[in-house]
């Protein structure tokens, strides 16, 4: 796998500073994507064990909160594969700090049913996260007003109630996870 970019201080991905990884690879192609170079499975640079340390590192601070996938797509097949060992490593040295992730895949139509990858992967990954923004981005639904999505399409999705609960738990903002 690939990644574009780390934003070491992000501040507009997720309640608080975190650090941020883009991974690159995505299918969907959106009409204006914010970030269309990580279409590409092969920009940017190896996502090796290093990068990975680099990183773990990197969320040491108190003051980092958590932690942001996006990209590209985490869910494309190859680059879910190639995060769920690391997202295990992420949550087993940092379980208090939140997890979020940007997919422009539905979650119950796409993820939940095995429709994009392998199902038990796919799962693995879902289970590191706390927060899903899923859809893709639509120009025509574009709202600036937005907090945390581009499009009003899109949902923040709390993912530990929504498989506890067997149905879609939106994030509510006040735990600010």
């Amino acid at each position: 796998m690939n990644y574009a970019n780390i934003k070491w201080y992000d501040v507009a991905n997720g309640p608080g500073v975190r650090v941020s990884l883009f991974v690159s690879g995505c299918r969907n192609h959106c009409k204006n994507c914010f970030n269309p170079e990580t279409w590409d499975f092969d920009y940017g640079q190896p996502f090796t064990e290093e990068v990975e340390d680099k990183i773990l590192k990197a969320m040491e601070p108190d003051y980092i909160k958590g932690f942001t996938l996006l990209g590209g797509d985490p869910f494309e097949p190859e680059n879910c594969a190639a995060l769920v060992p690391f997202m295990k490593r992420m949550r087993k040295l940092y379980p208090e700090k939140s997890v979020w992730c940007f997919t422009g895949y539905d979650y119950e139509r796409d993820l939940l049913t095995g429709k994009k990858g392998d199902a038990e992967t796919v799962l693995k990954l879902l289970r590191t996260l706390d927060v899903l923004v899923d859809g893709r981005f639509v120009e025509e639904l574009k709202d600036l007003n937005l907090r945390f999505r581009g499009s009003s399409n899109q949902r923040i999705i709390s993912v530990k109630e929504s498989l506890k609960k067997d149905k879609i738990v939106l994030w509510d903002g006040e735990a600010e996870q």
